[in-house]
């Protein structure tokens, strides 16, 4: 992509099967982040946070400003994966052509998110993603059970906040349809660096616990959640729960 020596709005997918990614740029600019995150899969953060790079699994996003004038005009950068290996390692390059007059800002408050506080939840219900055994072959499964439509896991009722707590093995990004959720806490130690704002998908890491504050307010009825490795999600790691 050709770009002024200006700020850009880049909303950003993964939309791999299975690949998460580092994201950086290279060259980093001399001063400020490469990456300041204003959006995340929910819509507008509170306040920018600052990224010098930014880990992403699949389905997630991030809506970010990348400041292009800390270049000169004639040089190229190239937005990279550091979890990847050759081809893998490259995902998009930009050439600063011009100088440009920008008179954009990022504000200091973005929006104003409405906190869950995790001290209001009525339960915690804890989903626990791993291989097991699925008609007789080896699978993927959720709290040990194979996907069944018609059995519902979970009957939450609207307008209260549960803390959902997700448990790993491997590397299983874990999507809720219906309503987003807030992370409140990963590995006992608060959120992490990505997890700001609204999220429906979130990153959870091999042998890795993350606990999520939800609350479900739109419509009564039967809905999903799963792994988003496409293959996972492929081979039924879902489960059915209804909001009630």
């Amino acid at each position: 992509l050709e770009v002024d020596a200006a700020r850009y709005r880049l909303r950003i997918l993964n939309a791999s099967n299975a690949r998460r990614y580092r994201l950086a740029l290279e060259p980093a600019p001399g001063e400020g982040a490469p990456f300041v995150q204003i959006g995340s899969d929910g819509g507008l953060l509170e306040r920018p946070v600052d990224h010098a790079s930014i880990d992403i699994a699949p389905a997630e996003r991030f809506d970010v400003v990348v400041d292009f004038s800390a270049f000169r005009p004639g040089s190229e950068v190239t937005l990279v994966n550091r979890l990847g290996e050759d081809g893998a390692a490259r995902v998009m390059r930009f050439r600063v052509t011009r100088q440009a007059s920008d008179d954009s800002r990022i504000p200091d408050t973005l929006s104003r998110i409405e906190r869950l506080d995790p001290a209001k939840a009525v339960r915690t219900r804890t989903w626990e993603f791993r291989r097991g055994t699925v008609g007789g072959h080896a699978g993927w499964t959720i709290n040990d059970k194979a996907f069944d439509p018609n059995r519902m896991d979970a009957r939450p009722a609207l307008e209260e906040i549960e803390i959902w707590r997700f448990a790993t093995d491997l590397h299983h990004p874990v999507h809720v349809h219906l309503d987003p959720f807030q992370v409140v806490d990963r590995r006992g130690r608060g959120p992490g660096q990505f997890d700001s704002g609204w999220k429906d998908t979130v990153d959870v890491r091999p042998a890795e616990i993350v606990d999520v504050a939800v609350r479900f307010t739109d419509y009564r009825g039967p809905y999903l959640l799963h792994c988003h490795n496409l293959e996972h999600e492929d081979m039924a790691m879902m489960a059915s729960f209804e909001t009630v």
